[in-house]
């Protein structure tokens, strides 16, 4: 029905959406779990962004309003497109077979000629450009991250110019022969979410906690990879069955969890001196950083957690009441949408005025 289309909690007897996967949805997911561009914990997007921006103030600003533009703004979109299909194609048996054709059909049925090859043309560029960014980056990692620095050391800069662009075919060739067993491009960011599924907490932690090294970070995404591809091949788990993702989200979570801090506590730590060089730059809170703090006394102890915690609650009020208030005003809910944007405003405005309080380059160094 259209109330329960627009409605935050869904129908959670509804085939799609049970309430064990609403639930993993809303509490696990979003922190527990790797995926580009939404780290937890910080990653390269996250970082390349931050890095070309003037300083340290200019970069918490830029994130921030990353975070409202792509969460609260960049959706509405997609969301209107996908309710004219619901509207405009329910009774139709090739929809309902495949509701992932809606954006397409509003596309070729109600786009002028002249849009729809613009269309076209930015989807081939926005798919090339993807490809292109991931094949490079992969590339990088195998050859710069593996190849140099465990298989040849010595050669030269031709060589490994020659070797990254084997990896690069030899990605495309692996990409093209997984893309043939992906049905939807729902089963698609499923499978990359369960397969990074526990990396989430060693993500955030490592800044949390000196004890945190490389094969910590190591041994749970391989863990996660593992054990979600073993669920979904031997046990018979689909990650693209709603209460089959659920599962092996809950059972990865849990045995990548144990995995990794076991590896944690069984391996040495990272060398001292690199441990207080960097408490010494990043200033982590102190809470957990108690041996190395004693290696810096002359570092003053953070002990903003607090603080940094009652920001990313606000943080959190900011971007959910934008999205939903831009909704509601959208579909003309004109009071709620009010309330809920001025909701948003505060939680900015607070985030805006701790930070400003505690000194933008004090809270990223």
């Amino acid at each position: 029905t259209a109330g329960s289309a627009l409605s935050f909690v869904p129908d959670l007897n509804s085939a799609w959406m049970p309430m064990i996967t609403f639930l993993v949805y809303i509490s696990l997911n979003w922190w527990a779990t790797w995926y580009p561009g939404a780290e937890p914990g910080g990653g390269g997007y996250i970082a390349q962004r931050m890095f070309c921006a003037k300083d340290e103030k200019h970069s918490l600003l830029a994130t921030l309003w990353f975070n409202i533009a792509h969460y609260a703004v960049r959706p509405w979109p997609w969301v209107l497109a996908a309710l004219a299909a619901v509207v405009l194609y329910q009774h139709d048996p090739g929809f309902q077979k495949d509701p992932e054709t809606g954006y397409i059909r509003v596309m070729i049925d109600y786009l002028p000629a002249w849009l729809r090859g613009t269309m076209v043309a930015a989807f081939a560029a926005a798919f090339m450009s993807t490809v292109g960014t991931q094949l490079n980056w992969g590339a990088s990692y195998l050859v710069n991250d593996f190849y140099r620095r465990f298989v040849r050391t010595d050669q030269s800069d031709r060589h490994y110019v020659r070797v990254s662009q084997l990896a690069t075919v030899l990605l495309t060739v692996i990409s093209a022969v997984i893309t043939r067993y992906m049905d939807s491009i729902a089963a698609a960011w499923q499978l990359l979410i369960v397969t990074g599924a526990g990396t989430g907490t060693v993500l955030i932690l490592r800044w949390y906690w000196w004890r945190i090294n490389a094969w910590s970070e190591v041994s749970a995404m391989a863990t996660a990879f593992v054990v979600s591809v073993w669920l979904q091949t031997v046990i018979g788990w689909s990650s693209a069955d709603p209460r089959g993702f659920a599962s092996i989200m809950l059972v990865t979570v849990a045995i990548t969890t144990a995995v990794w801090l076991a590896v944690t506590l069984l391996t040495p730590a990272e060398p001292e001196a690199h441990l207080v060089a960097f408490y010494r730059r990043v200033r982590p809170s102190a809470a957990l950083w108690k041996p190395i703090a004693r290696l810096a006394p002359e570092v003053p102890p953070a002990r903003e957690l607090k603080y940094n915690f009652l920001d990313w609650l606000a943080g959190c009020a900011m971007i959910y009441g934008a999205l939903f208030g831009t909704g509601k005003i959208i579909l003309k809910d004109y009071g709620t949408g009010v309330i809920l944007l001025a909701v948003a405003l505060a939680a900015g405005w607070y985030i805006y005025r701790d930070l400003n309080r505690r000194g933008w380059k004090s809270v990223v160094e």
